[in-house]
This record gives C-alpha cells, structure tokens and sequence, in this order.
C-alpha cells in the first residue's frame, strides 16, 4: 500500500514550478499571491437509503435468497476545497460507506451488496491554473462526460466512483476540450483503495485515457465528439480498444419546449483476447411545457448496444460499457446495462410543487442476441447462463419516483420499481416478477 500524503506531496513538489513558470506571466503579482474568495472551504454530506428487494437478482419466488431483503445504506464524506492561489487549488474528501441489518456479507461488490468500506480517501488532488480557460488536474477525482452513459461517477453506488488520474481542460467561450489519462479506483474492504497506478501488485496495469469535446456553437445543441482508449492486463489476453462517439443534444429553451438526444458509438480493437468490433446507440425525443405550472414532459427513447453471436470465433461484437452510471437510463433495478440490448422507454415527469418532482418510466427490455449474455448494470455479472434457444424478451420494468428538496440542505427521494419478467426468464429458469423499494436522505453542507 503506497501512502496517500506521500502521492499528493509528489504530485505538489513535481508541478509547482512548472505551473508558475507557465502561469506567472499572464498575471500580476497581487493575483498570483492573492485568492479572490475564502480560501478554505469545508464540505459535508451524509446520506441514508433504505431498501427492499425481492426477487431482483434470482427472479424466483420459491427461493429465499440473501439478496431478498431489506437493509440500510449510509455513507458520510468530510472534504475541503483550498484555494491556495488564484491558480492553484487543493482539494481532498474522504469517505466512509456502510452497509446494515443485511443478510448477504457486507463486503463491497459481492453478492451485490454495497457492502462496508472504512473511511478512505474518495478525492485528492491538486489543480494548477484556471479551469475557466486552461487548467491541469492530477490525483484522485471524479470524471464524467455528457450523459454519463459510458463514463460518471455512479453516485446512486454507496462508494461511487473516482478515478487516479491526470486531466488536461481548456475552454473558449463556445467550446471546451479534456484530456485525461486514468487508472478506475478499486474499492478494499480493509485498506487503502488504490487503482492500478498506486497499486505495484496489480498486474492489470489499466490505463483509460480520452479526448472529449465539446461545443455550442449550433445554438440550439450541445455537440459533442470523444475518442477514449482502455488499455488493461489480463490472464484471459489483452484488452486494448478504441471507443468513438458523437452526442447530440437539443436544448428546450431554444426549442420552444422541444429537446432531443442522439448518440451514437463505435468500438474496434481487442477485449480478452478477441478482436472487438461492437456499435451502440441512443435514441431521445420530448416536449416539455415550460410555461404550465407543473412543467410536464414527456419523452420516448430507444437504447441499443450490440451483442455477440458466437462465443467460439475469436472475435466479440458485445458492446463495452466502460465506466458508466447506468443507474437512471436502464431502470432503477439495475438489471440492465448498454450491452446486448434493446431498451424502449417511456418518460413522464411533473413538478406539482416548485420543491417536488415526480417521475415514471415505462421500460421495455429485449436482448441484441440470446447467444451473448444478459448483462447487468455494472455490465459484467451476468443474469442468468447462455442460453442461444431462448426468447429475447427479458421483461418490462416501471420506475415511479418522488423527489422533493425539504430543506436547503436536505434531499428526499422515495421510489418504488416492478419488473415484469419476460419470456427470457421462462425460458431459462425461473420467471417471476420483481420489486424494488426504498426512501433516500441526504443532507449537504
């Protein structure tokens, strides 16, 4: 285990000249030496959420799984944010995440659970130069682009996500471009979680490294164009891919009450050994009443992301999901990631009370291809075995969720979701619906 300061300290000691001699000529004394607001900032946030599941991971009645439960989510992060120049800015949270009254092991990713991770560093890092226009950001931080489809946090996860990573932004009036290479964080249930760059005994030796801009210079839309790069290590064979991308997406202020989203993706190279050549997309289309009392909308969407017709080719069509937050856009249940997929999706919001928003979604899943796997949210565990006989339907799934802001500080979400299963699940092994309950508080300082 490398030691956190000891990261951050190099990090100070092997940029700090380099940011003066590049920044220092572009600004007048007093500015270098003096902030322009309250240097040192403290920031707080503590968050419960309690659920019930029922036959949401084995869709079976007759068993009584550890998964069927009901139990307590609660996580705490302590941070400050140190302007220590105009130019320079130190931040660093740290984060504890628990898991309660469960029956499944309170160990992180197991089983599915959230599991119990002990106060660890969630960010530190150190960013040199002024991220309005031309600024570098190196240590523990979040990343996240456009609709958080292929790279977000996932902050619906107890412990999210935070990368190890080094970014380079700039940014013109209409237009901003990022540059990053990173490594994902892995979370340890008794130490210090480290990604592959701080951890010498991982020989995974990953390396996610992107480009993602992004203009307005189409005043109704935001248009975006990314290349990301995954690089990793891996007893199966290398993973070593390209992903290329386009966003479009309409603004419904300047569309008088219209908006749209299209994005459409391409992925070549290899994945554990095979050659990759796998397409995704997705689809969006609403009108909101921006001038009704409780501004209503509705929208329909279509999600697609390519599946793998035969496992024994030595090529793979199944579309990689990188790092996404697949949380809002696939159902709530989490049963559905952008891989081997078709999603059609009906959205309804309203906002009866300034403070409260509602929210049902209307989801129909399918699979790309029965020959390729059904995979979860987290796009790896896998729902049920391959079966190639089987229907492609997997089932429906309703979203309903309130949300309402109590207090300044306080946040309350409360929502409940049904699967009903399709003839995937009949096809092979049990078939039974699922449900999926619970209320969420978070307070914020």
């Amino acid at each position: 285990m490398k030691c956190p300061i000891k990261f951050f300290l190099y990090l100070l000691l092997g940029t700090s000249g380099l940011a003066l001699r590049a920044l220092a000529g572009d600004q007048t004394p007093e500015a270098i030496l003096l902030p322009e607001k309250d240097p040192l900032v403290f920031n707080f946030q503590a968050r419960v959420r309690g659920e019930w599941r029922e036959n949401v991971f084995d869709f079976n009645n007759s068993a009584n799984a550890a998964t069927d439960d009901t139990w307590l989510l609660h996580r705490i992060r302590v941070g400050m944010e140190w302007q220590v120049l105009p130019w320079l800015k130190i931040s660093i949270q740290g984060q504890d995440v628990r898991e309660s009254f469960s029956d499944r092991a309170d160990v992180p990713n197991q089983m599915g659970a959230e599991g119990d991770d002990a106060f660890d560093l969630r960010l530190g890092n150190l960013e040199i130069g002024d991220p309005k226009h031309l600024s570098l950001k190196l240590g523990r931080q979040v990343l996240a682009y456009g609709d958080e489809r292929l790279v977000g946090p996932l902050e619906w996860l107890n412990f999210s996500r935070t990368f190890d990573a080094v970014k380079l932004h700039y940014q013109e009036k209409d237009w901003w471009l990022d540059a990053f290479t990173s490594s994902v964080v892995r979370i340890h249930e008794s130490h210090f979680n480290t990604s592959d760059w701080l951890d010498g005994e991982n020989m995974r030796d990953q390396f996610f490294s992107g480009l993602y801009f992004s203009t307005t210079a189409i005043r109704v839309q935001t248009t975006d164009v990314y290349a990301f790069h995954l690089h990793e290590e891996g007893l199966a064979g290398g993973t070593d891919f390209i992903t290329l991308g386009t966003r479009l997406k309409g603004d419904p202020l300047k569309l008088a009450g219209w908006d749209y989203t299209v994005e459409v993706v391409g992925q070549a190279g290899q994945v554990r050994g095979q050659d990759l050549r796998a397409f995704a997309s997705h689809l969006e289309a609403g009108y909101n009443w921006l001038q009704t009392p409780w501004k209503p909308r509705v929208g329909l969407e279509y999600s697609y992301g390519s599946g793998d017709g035969d496992a024994t080719d030595g090529q793979s069509h199944t579309f990689q999901n990188l790092f996404p937050t697949n949380h809002p856009p696939y159902g709530f249940m989490d049963t559905m990631s952008w891989q081997n997929m078709h999603n059609i999706v009906l959205r309804l919001a309203a906002q009866p009370h300034p403070k409260l928003k509602t929210t049902l979604d209307l989801h129909g899943f399918w699979l790309d291809d029965t020959a390729d796997a059904w995979y979860r949210a987290n796009g790896t565990t896998q729902v049920r075995p391959i079966k190639g006989s089987a229907s492609n339907q997997a089932g429906a799934e309703v979203d309903f969720t309130i949300s309402s802001k109590l207090t300044q500080h306080l946040d309350m979400l409360v929502g409940y979701s049904h699967f009903f299963a399709g003839s995937y699940l009949d096809d092979t092994g049990a078939g039974d619906d699922a449900h999926f309950a619970y209320i969420m508080l978070t307070l914020n300082y």
